[in-house]
């Protein structure tokens, strides 16, 4: 059964920490309003 495979359990635990912290699209808008707003340096 493949719930028994490793590479599976792998892919369930990924897949719930994206839901966990949000998608990489929310993610993206964070980190961009963050740079934009001086909180984050760049460079």
């Amino acid at each position: 059964y493949m719930k028994d495979h490793p590479l599976e359990r792998h892919y369930r635990d990924a897949r719930q920490l994206m839901i966990v912290e949000g998608t990489s699209q929310i993610q993206r808008l964070v980190i961009a309003r963050a740079m934009i707003q001086g909180e984050i340096n760049y460079w």
